[in-house]
């Protein structure tokens, strides 16, 4: 049976050149990279070499990277990190509504802490008006977290926008409270960019963000390792306690091999995207007009143009998501219905809820590196008849 592998927004395969430095690093590097003796500073090396690395590419500061245990680990250091160290200047937190749910769950738990949280809602295409949030700033305004791309309908949103907005909001006038002058640069700006990386700019400084969290597992990159970029001057605690590791942000022994395979990962990912991105969306396009032209009563979830090239997020009324996705399991094809962490649960998920579809389930699929045009043109071939079958097991 013929095998398609089209998820690749829950996880990558890795990249052979990936593979090779994770498998040299593995047989040579063992050592603590913390021990004082030369096998630990050759660990040590490997590391802050991949952190120059992963600077380069990001136009950051070496000491501005600290490598964490995954993208959720990253989102949650940013929003916890953040909000605990600097309560004393405001309490009030702003985000998305569909965001990824390390996000909304770490603002669940600020919560409890008394902070306040403003959700910021979306349009039908799944992205914020930029003048909503103008709104929604206050004094007490500590930090704005988005996502650069949404992982479940692949929408951009418009950080570059939100960065003015938010550096003219720092710049106003001081009248009404002395202490906005201690804030320093108060609300920071914290983008979720873990499925942008294989895509778009990830350029700090054009971009004006403050933290940008980042994953190998979507990058053909090892699993268990990403990073958070964090700005020089930001004020920030760990959620973790233990060792001096990674300023203090990130205690526990460091791995060199995740470590070198992850910036070898962004480092590839930085040279192919500006090919893989044009190749993608000539793909991500003929799918998406074959199925709606092919399937009735289907459509387009997010915005048609504004989204990532790999990123094909498709409703059909009468169907059972995750049916479909086990039927098209049975023919070889490997797609979902959502984010991977979220697969407890039923119906449609709180992105697709955003944007107003509160019942037809949908299928998300993401095309990928090594996706070829033969391969998609066997998916819809396969697509048609699966979703007939469950449409008439359902209706």
């Amino acid at each position: 049976m013929k095998q398609l592998y089209l998820d690749n927004a829950a996880a990558t395969p890795i990249d052979p050149k990936v593979r090779r430095v994770i498998e040299l690093c593995d047989k040579k590097i063992f050592a603590n990279a913390s021990s004082p003796h030369s096998a630990g500073r050759e660990a040590r090396n490997i590391i802050e070499d991949s952190r120059k690395t992963a600077a380069k590419i990001i136009s950051a500061s070496p000491e501005e990277i600290i490598f964490t245990g995954s993208g959720t680990e990253a989102n949650n250091l940013a929003l916890l990190g953040i909000a605990r160290a600097n309560k004393k200047y405001g309490k009030h937190i702003i985000t998305t509504v569909i965001e990824h749910h390390s996000v909304l769950n770490s603002c669940e738990a600020l919560k409890k802490e008394g902070f306040k949280i403003t959700y910021l809602k979306v349009g039908k295409n799944g992205i914020i008006s930029p003048e909503d949030l103008k709104k929604a700033l206050r004094k007490d305004t500590i930090l704005f977290s988005v996502m650069y791309v949404n992982n479940e309908i692949g929408t951009i949103q418009p950080i570059q926008k939100i960065s003015k907005i938010l550096h003219n909001f720092r710049d106003r006038p001081s009248t009404i409270d002395n202490r906005l002058l201690a804030r320093g640069r108060l609300p920071l700006f914290h983008t979720d960019a873990i499925q942008a990386a294989e895509y778009l700019d990830l350029n700090v400084q054009k971009l004006g963000v403050d933290l940008m969290s980042l994953n190998g597992s979507k990058i053909y990159g090892p699993k268990s390792i990403g990073c958070l970029f964090v700005r020089r001057g930001v004020n920030i605690e760990p959620i973790m306690l233990g060792g001096s590791q990674e300023r203090g942000l990130r205690p526990g022994t460091e791995n060199p091999t995740l470590v070198a395979g992850f910036s070898k990962a962004l480092e590839l990912a930085e040279e192919k995207k500006n090919k893989e991105s044009k190749r993608l969306a000539g793909l991500r396009d003929y799918v998406i007009s074959k199925i709606l032209k092919e399937i009735p009563d289907s459509y387009l979830n997010g915005d048609a143009g504004n989204r990532l090239p790999n990123n094909i997020n498709i409703s059909f009324s009468g169907i059972d998501g995750e049916a479909l996705v086990l039927a098209l399991d049975q023919e070889g094809i490997y797609v979902s219905t959502g984010s991977a962490c979220t697969t407890s649960e039923t119906g449609p998920s709180h992105v697709l809820k955003a944007l107003g579809n509160k019942k037809a389930d949908n299928l998300r699929i993401t095309l990928g590196r090594f996706t070829t045009k033969k391969e998609t043109d066997y998916f819809l071939k396969i697509l048609p008849g699966a979703v007939k079958k469950i449409r008439k097991i359902y209706l």
